[in-house]
């Protein structure tokens, strides 16, 4: 039900169980409209606005260009060409932001669709598409566990935040399901998470633990995996769970999908005090991103990078 031919028909072309209509929550369309299964209401609210709050203050368009952010996102872009089909797929970037990936794709030849949850990322993104030589299909508000597609329409669901900010796993696997159930048969899924050491790591690195609160909130993130910033430190991050490897991997394979693999996006190079200036050694760039890959598959290595993609197919 609901494949690309039949967005923007009519209603008495469509199955019996799929309708089209207008998005309830401010779904900024270009041209068409978005069909859904019968009994769809739309997305639900989230609860925790401190997540809101967070992204509404802190500038998440520009983290993927700086610091080891920079090396999360070549890796990324990396084993999504590796796994993606080709252009012109449909792809929906669920938490997209402001369109770090959504634009990159688009210029690919992709139908990108974006949503997120920020109010002011998806403006950003909303301007971001009026300007765009090749535009994203559409930009809006929406919640990952209530995805305003029909069944098997998508070829590649994004997932690279989302689930970071679910934090009961009954949530996660809502979320999950409603991925695997717009994709089409083979679509594939690209499933991000942050590691349960992640805060530990980062705070080595930056010498954060002379502050007792941080060494206090890293040690419930390795106990809990459940991540607060109670004093809403802007460097801290904000609501999220953080996974162990073997976690992540069983909630993948528990939603019906192949799981294709599970791959260490950073690698060792996060511990680097002196990333920066490497990173902008062109030599020494390469050089991160190959020791990256190198061990992206090996899980007794999985726990040093700060995220993980999974990456599976319907």
């Amino acid at each position: 039900m609901g494949r690309a031919r039949e967005i923007g028909s009519s209603k008495a072309d469509l199955p019996e169980r799929v309708f089209a209509i207008k998005m309830r929550i401010s779904f900024r369309k270009t041209t068409e409209t978005i069909l859904l299964p019968e009994g769809c209401e739309g997305p639900i609210t989230v609860s925790d606005e401190t997540v809101r709050g967070y992204y509404e203050r802190f500038p998440e368009e520009r983290r993927l260009s700086t610091g080891v952010s920079q090396l999360e996102a070549a890796r990324t872009k990396a084993l999504i060409r590796r796994f993606a089909p080709q252009p012109p797929s449909a792809v929906l970037d669920v938490g997209g932001g402001a369109g770090a990936y959504a634009f990159w794709l688009a210029n690919q030849g992709y139908e990108v669709h974006l949503m997120d949850l920020s109010t002011r990322l998806v403006e950003l993104a909303t301007d971001r598409n009026k300007k765009a030589g090749h535009p994203l299909a559409s930009v809006g508000e929406g919640d990952a566990r209530a995805l305003p597609i029909a069944d098997g329409y998508l070829d590649v669901v994004l997932l690279l935040g989302p689930l970071y900010h679910l934090t009961r796993v009954e949530e996660r696997a809502q979320a999950l399901a409603e991925a695997a159930r717009v994709l089409k048969p083979g679509g594939v899924l690209f499933a991000a998470c942050l590691t349960r050491w992640a805060s530990l790591f980062d705070g080595l690195v930056h010498r954060r633990f002379s502050n007792p609160a941080f060494g206090t909130m890293a040690s419930e993130d390795v106990a809990t995996g459940q991540h607060r910033n109670p004093g809403l430190h802007p460097d801290w991050f904000t609501t999220a769970y953080m996974h162990r490897p073997d976690e992540f991997a069983e909630e993948l394979r528990s939603s019906g999908l192949e799981v294709v693999g599970i791959f260490g996006l950073e690698g060792p190079a996060v511990l680097l005090p002196d990333f920066d200036e490497r990173w902008a050694d062109p030599t020494e760039r390469e050089a991160m991103i190959g020791v990256a890959e190198t061990v992206e598959s090996e899980p007794a290595l999985h726990g040093v990078s700060p995220h993980l993609l999974g990456v599976c197919r319907a």
